[in-house]
């Protein structure tokens, strides 16, 4: 992929800005706050999207940040690209309310489907992830050269055990540990010895009731009493209201001359065919063109008539002239003249041209009366359901919506008869338990006293094993996800102490290719041993990374993040390396032998964006090519 162009309509500080890129090395030099940054994020906001972030969050996240200082209307622009010898031109705006994305294939000159698989394709196989962690290259946020070790080792880590550098195994290990302790800290001991003690009172207690004596149960009947002749008075008061609200919309519908769905429906559908008679007639009555057609075709007509007439006088005087004949004597034409041809042919001509006219004038009367036909019905439909009859699309639409509030009267009509159906089934049941109730209950007054001291006491303990079993499954529920944290750090320990993945393999013999040649052969290869311990390989020893300077360490995580590029791009055209300020640790030689490297080994371009001016003098020293773009 190359970057050919782009334009900013408005973000950040850039309002209406162009910037174009060259192949190989662009250097883009700008001071401090001159919008490097900017330019650096709009790129990668164009290739992946912004989406602004919800709630509280929204306030200081990217979307906000870049807004447009001024016109915000216009937050957005366009990014031109080539791929596989296509352009493509991606279009975003990232209004809140005017979303949208387009691409065009200039190359075809038609537009693409934004879909997934085509968005894989065009960005390389990146995903908005990678893309931050692997081509987009900035210096090591690390302060301490021990903090700059702890990061390349998470670093090679994760790109490891999962080949996804997003991911942070050290920091997901120590989140899983706490989260273990919070739970330990949740479970109840006690739970289970006091649920098993209840349970023994509640068995000790039905046991008691099953005697004889107890057999019937006095309060349990009574209250089921009291709970249906609740019921039945809530299903009555809503079966009333529900009576009502069916007797009110009937009452609408009729109102309106409706029966149900089905004749709302033909009624909308017929109108709306009225309606797009109305517009087809109206559009043919006020095009002007029909009636200067008609007023031209007669004045055609008239034209070739005189034309005709003269034609044929001029040709009977030059006949009299050459035979000497008298007027009267002489023949006005011959059979095979080519006068008379002619003047036949006008006749045809002017006859053809009156037919057109009648024509015209007849379809425009036909329009006309369509016109007034529709219109009368349609100023009658507007004016009993809207009580307006001029007519417009707006009304149109009024008219739309009123038939939908109908549709959906109808609809909850319906489903409202259902229910009532079902209230008055319900309602028969409770009276059938209620009537039921009072039997059992006459005859169980004697017991009544004894048996609810009892039964109240047993509803207590009930309650409370009730409540101590939600504790024993929140318990059980804890211990799992305790054993699935163990399992889990037993799973990201195995994975973060061994390098024999594939993936991690690749990773660690890609970046010491790189390595001897940004080092400029200080160094001849990298290598991780079990425990992660990061190495640099010379000719006669193994360094610990530990041990390097700063700016070596730097090196080493430019040739990571390159061979995870070049890795995570395998069969896909490589996207262009992109530098923020990347090289701010390292001195004029390590400088001079990185960008000498970069020019002459990457074959694809090469956007670096500094505030200083030596990388530019540095290429220009070295004879190297570079295209320079000063913000």
């Amino acid at each position: 992929m190359k970057l050919l162009d782009l334009h900013i309509d408005g973000f950040g500080k850039f309002h209406d800005r162009d910037l174009v890129f060259s192949d190989g090395l662009n250097i883009i030099h700008g001071k401090n706050e001159a919008g490097k940054s900017t330019i650096h994020t709009f790129i990668r906001c164009m290739l992946f999207g912004l989406e602004r972030a919800r709630g509280r969050a929204s306030k200081n996240d990217t979307w906000s940040h870049y807004e447009p200082w001024d016109n915000k209307a216009a937050y957005g622009g366009w990014l031109r690209l080539e791929q596989d010898k296509t352009i493509y031109r991606i279009e975003r705006n990232f209004r809140k309310d005017k979303k949208s994305l387009t691409i065009v294939d200039e190359t075809l000159g038609k537009q693409v489907e934004p879909t997934k698989v085509f968005l894989d394709q065009l960005l390389c196989g990146l995903s908005e992830t990678s893309y931050i962690n692997t081509i987009s290259i900035g210096q090591l946020k690390s302060a301490t050269d021990g903090g700059m070790v702890a990061e390349l080792r998470n670093y090679i880590a994760n790109m490891n055990t999962t080949g996804n550098m997003s991911l942070n195994i050290t920091r997901a290990t120590s989140h899983l540990r706490s989260k273990r302790k919070d739970f330990d800290r949740m479970l109840d001991p006690d739970a289970a010895r006091n649920y098993t003690a209840l349970l023994a009172d509640i068995r000790n207690m039905e046991r008691e009731i099953a005697a004889p004596e107890y057999e019937n149960q006095l309060q349990s009947y009574q209250n089921m009493r009291s709970q249906v002749q609740d019921q039945i008075s809530r299903q009555q008061q809503e079966r009333e209201t529900l009576l009502q609200k069916i007797a009110s919309g009937r009452q609408s519908l009729a109102g309106a001359q409706f029966s149900d769905e089905d004749s709302v429906t033909a009624y909308r559908d017929e109108t709306a065919k009225i309606y797009e008679s109305y517009q087809s007639a109206k559009t043919a009555c006020e095009k002007k063109s029909p009636a200067i057609l008609a007023g031209l075709a007669f004045f055609l007509t008239l034209l070739t008539a005189v034309f005709a007439t003269v034609l044929g006088v001029q040709e009977h005087m030059r006949r009299q002239a050459l035979t000497g004949l008298s007027t009267k004597t002489a023949p006005l034409f011959t059979l095979h003249d080519p006068a008379l041809l002619l003047m036949v042919g006008l006749i045809v001509l002017s006859l053809l041209f009156v037919i057109i006219g009648i024509a015209i004038v007849s379809s425009r009367k036909r329009h006309r009366r369509d016109l007034s036909y529709a219109s009368k019905l349609l100023q009658e439909v507007f004016s009993r359901h809207l009580g307006d009859s001029s007519i417009s699309g707006e009304a149109m639409d009024a008219f739309l919506a009123r038939m939908e509030e109908y549709i959906r009267l109808s609809q909850t009509l319906v489903r409202s008869e259902a229910t009532l159906e079902e209230y008055s089934t319900e309602i028969a049941t409770l009276k059938d338990q209620a009537a039921s109730c009072d039997d059992i209950i006459s005859r169980q007054q004697k017991t009544q006293w004894e048996l609810e001291k009892k039964l109240d006491y047993l509803a207590q303990c009930k309650d409370q094993v009730e409540a101590l079993k939600q504790v024993l499954e929140e318990n059980d529920r804890i211990r799992e996800e305790i054993a699935a944290i163990d399992l889990a750090l037993d799973t990201m320990t195995e994975l973060s102490s061994t390098i024999r993945d594939s993936f991690g393999l690749y990773l660690n013999k890609a970046a010491s290719d790189m390595i001897f040649n940004i080092t400029g052969g200080a160094y001849d290869s990298m290598s991780v041993d079990e425990n992660l311990n990061l190495f640099m390989n010379t000719r006669t020893k193994l360094v610990p990374v530990t041990l390097v300077s700063s700016g070596t360490l730097d090196q080493v995580y430019l040739a990571l993040r390159l061979a995870a590029a070049q890795l995570i791009q395998s069969g896909h055209d490589q996207m262009p390396l992109i530098f923020d300020d990347s090289f701010v640790q390292y001195d004029e030689e390590r400088l001079k032998t990185t960008l000498k490297w970069l020019s002459q080994t990457y074959e694809h371009q090469i956007l670096l964006f500094t505030c200083h001016q030596r990388e530019a003098q540095m290429m220009t020293a070295s004879q190297l090519a570079f295209h320079l773009i000063k913000i």
